[in-house]
C-alpha cells in the first residue's frame, strides 16, 4: 500500500471575493507545487454555491503536508495569500485510497 494522501478542504471564500481569491490562488498554487512531496492540485468552484471551492491536493505522505508544508517559510506566504479569504476557516482533512484487496467484505445474499 502506497503512503500517498489525498488532502481535502471545503473552502469557503467571502461573497465578493472569488475573483480575488482565485488571482491569489493562482500565485499560491506554484509555493505549495515548489514543496517535497506534493504531486498535484486541483480547484473547483461550486455551481450552486459560487463562493465556495473544493480544494483537493495529493501528497506522498501525510507529512509532507503536516510538517513539510506547514513548517516551510513558503506556509507561511500561503497563509498571508489566502487566509483572509475564508469565512469560517476550513476544515483540511486527509484521505488515503481503499485497496480492494484491503476492504472490508461484504456479506453475500443467502
Amino acid at each position: 500500500m502506497t503512503d500517498e494522501v489525498l488532502e481535502h478542504a471545503l473552502l469557503h471564500v467571502v461573497p465578493g471575493r472569488e475573483q480575488a481569491f482565485e488571482e491569489a490562488f493562482g500565485t499560491a498554487r506554484r509555493i505549495i507545487a515548489s514543496v517535497p512531496g506534493f504531486r498535484d492540485l486541483s480547484l473547483g468552484r461550486c455551481l450552486e454555491r459560487p463562493a465556495t471551492y473544493l480544494l483537493l491536493v495529493r501528497w506522498d505522505s501525510l507529512e509532507a503536508h503536516t510538517v513539510g508544508f506547514r513548517g516551510s517559510a513558503g506556509y507561511q506566504e500561503w497563509k498571508a495569500l489566502l487566509h483572509p479569504f475564508y469565512e469560517p476557516f476550513p476544515v483540511v482533512e486527509h484521505f488515503r485510497e481503499v485497496s480492494w484487496d484491503e476492504a472490508v467484505p461484504t456479506a453475500r445474499p443467502a
